[in-house]
């Protein structure tokens, strides 16, 4: 495995992805993590992440340098080459010229990591400190016309530094690099795969919940239903699935997941009723941020007083994936930024008695359909869109009413009815209707009417972390706009959203 420092940065997750492309296992830890932890892992190669701060300034974050003493090979990236050469001696500068975007870079030692890439190649740059003394014997290996160390090495102790971003698709050899620090330099082996990944899982389940029972929140989305199928193979019987209808669904959803879980998933499931809890809490609610703890606090709760029914339950299992830490809280502990709370990120009681399994907290989205269909979960499921867990209460902006749920229900029918019978359901990450706060003049048999906003989203995306706007076809926005309009009443404007994340997110709340 790949050990990689979370110093913050913002492609931490392409960094993962990338190692586990190459079917190598990686796994993300922040600076404070010890060296005997480090040592307890045994990984086969540490990764320094690149991060916002500079070296020098205070509450940078840094990890212990005695790493470097652990005979592993080391790729420091742009701030983790800063800390590798201001832990070994060297020293950081700010630099006159700051660099960002393309540059030449222009090799001058094609051994290690640069093996089989020509003298040239273009380079991804995003920095305003460089180095200004390596420390000893550390060589520079290339450079661009701004940055005189854009990487250097030490062989003998296999010691590598980027001022550049090879994760990044910018980055033309990129990937290259990578695979030489992998392969050539770690000697690591090609062994990770999803088959590897469930195997070593149920292992770990077993292993943790041993003969106590296990409850898991089960939505019917690709996470809980993976989640729930690989506990399964772990633990048979003893594991209970909890479906709890909050009120917040889509048109019919509880009706049409209860019959597909039962025909798909020989599991223990029990199915709650508890809508109008949720919808008496959320009333008068209009901030996301306490819609999302409402929402959170009343699904522990409901989770609680099932848990009390099941007898030696001592687990609650997740379907919590890296995106939603990520996004959540600091990235594994790390200095990286909160976007929003996850309602099963961080939302759970302090005098909740359950012990947490979380079995895809290290997986990004399409891993997680990748491991569905290595255990058999039916297509169906592997490959339904993301659902939030607030549901409904966070694409209606502002209050959550029961005439506002029927209107965008209604609507949100329509849009995944036209997205399917036009063949972009499996194309689009997402595809939803928002409901804006907000009216509009109209014109509707000759008559002024003053209706509601509807924000058509579709986006595109690999795992969440970014994602682009959907360019559909001009004809199906026309006609998914058409009939909203006419069929749904209190609606007379239907907008599309072309932002991109970032700056915005996928969701609007």
């Amino acid at each position: 495995m790949i050990l990689i420092i979370d110093f913050g940065s913002q492609y931490n997750q392409l960094i993962a992805r990338r190692v586990r492309e190459s079917r190598v296992y990686c796994q993300i830890t922040p600076p404070s993590i010890n060296i005997d932890e480090i040592v307890k892992l045994d990984p086969q190669g540490i990764i320094l992440s690149g991060g916002p701060s500079s070296i020098y300034a205070t509450n940078s974050p840094k990890i212990d340098s005695n790493i470097f003493c652990l005979k592993v090979p080391i790729l420091g990236i742009c701030y983790g080459m800063h800390f590798m050469v201001h832990a070994l001696g060297g020293t950081v500068k700010k630099t006159k010229k700051r660099e960002y975007g393309f540059s030449e870079l222009i090799i001058k030692k094609h051994d290690d990591i640069y093996t089989g890439i020509n003298d040239k190649t273009v380079a991804w740059m995003s920095h305003g400190d460089s180095i200004e003394k390596l420390p000893e014997h550390f060589t520079i290996t290339a450079s661009t016309a701004n940055t005189k160390a854009a990487s250097i090495a030490d062989s003998r102790k296999k010691l590598y530094g980027l001022q550049f971003h090879p994760e990044v698709q910018h980055t033309s050899k990129g990937n290259k690099i990578l695979r030489n620090f992998l392969f050539n330099v770690c000697k690591c082996k090609r062994l990770w795969t999803m088959k590897s990944f469930a195997k070593t899982s149920v292992a770990q389940i077993k292993e943790t919940v041993k003969d106590k029972s296990v409850i898991l929140g089960l939505s019917g989305g690709v996470d809980s239903s993976v989640a729930a199928l690989l506990i399964h193979k772990a633990v048979g019987s003893r594991l209970t699935c909890i479906f709890v209808d909050n009120g917040l669904l889509r048109k019919d959803e509880a009706k049409k997941l209860k019959k597909t879980l039962k025909e798909h998933l020989d599991i223990n499931i029990l199915f709650v009723d508890a809508a109008g809890v949720f919808l008496k809490a959320l009333k008068g609610v209009t901030d996301p941020e306490k819609k999302r703890k409402i929402v959170g606090k009343i699904f522990m709760d409901v989770f609680e007083a099932e848990a009390k029914k099941i007898k030696n339950a001592h687990y609650l299992a997740q379907g919590t994936l890296y995106p939603d830490i990520i996004e959540s809280q600091s990235a594994f502990g790390g200095p990286s930024a909160v976007i929003k709370s996850h309602h099963n990120v961080g939302g759970l009681p302090k005098t909740m008695k359950l012990k947490l399994v979380e079995p895809l907290k290290h997986l990004f989205k399409d891993e997680v359909r990748l491991l569905g269909k290595e255990i058999g979960l039916p297509e169906e499921l592997v490959w339904r869109q993301p659902f939030p867990g607030p549901g409904l209460s966070i694409r209606i902006i502002g209050e959550v009413t029961e005439k506002r749920l029927t209107i965008l229900r209604n609507v949100d029918n329509i849009l995944i009815e036209e997205i399917k019978a036009n063949g972009y359901y499996r194309k689009l990450w997402q595809s939803f209707a928002v409901l804006l706060p907000l009216k509009s003049v109209g014109i509707m048999g000759d008559k002024r009417t003053y209706e509601n906003i509807i924000a058509v989203r579709a986006v595109v995306s690999n795992d969440a972390m970014t994602a682009d706007w959907a360019r559909l076809p001009n004809k199906l926005l026309g006609i998914i706009s058409n009939r909203i309009i006419n069929e749904v009443n209190g609606v007379n404007r239907v907008v599309y959203d072309i932002s991109s994340k970032p700056p915005a997110t996928i969701e609007w709340e």
